[in-house]
């Protein structure tokens, strides 16, 4: 990716190279926000590395393997909200799946160890558990 020239996947107007390339580079997230769409925009350019690097030592799966079929289209955070060293975020994101829309509407928790954000779970709001 180019990224003096291309927008940042994570829909914030910013390009890549000023919005979430920082983070994709070691910068830490200054906020639960900004951790979320620095970890959609890892989804958006299948940047595993981050994505398992961001995810809390406590709920890190071993491996992460992305599914080549899902391209992702958007995202859009309803809600950020941070307390101390907690933080939620409700977010929209929209995808396709061979060739087929989806949508998953979820909030995410996050917290902050030494200085750094890191993503614990989600719930998807139509009411079931779910950690990506």
């Amino acid at each position: 990716m180019n990224q003096t020239a291309q927008p940042c996947p994570c829909g914030s107007g910013k390009p890549y190279a000023q919005c979430c390339g920082p983070c994709h580079d070691g910068t830490a997230a200054p906020t639960p926000e900004a951790l979320m769409r620095s970890r959609y925009a890892a989804f958006a350019l299948r940047r595993v590395d981050y994505l398992l690097a961001t995810w809390h030592p406590s709920v890190r799966p071993a491996e992460l393997e992305l599914d080549p079929r899902l391209h992702w289209l958007g995202l859009d955070v309803r809600r950020s909200a941070a307390s101390g060293d907690a933080g939620e975020v409700e977010f929209i994101v929209r995808c396709k799946l061979n060739g087929k829309a989806g949508r998953m509407h979820e909030v995410s928790r996050f917290v902050r160890e030494d200085g750094r954000w890191y993503y614990l779970d989600g719930v998807v709001q139509e009411g079931k558990p779910r950690r990506r």
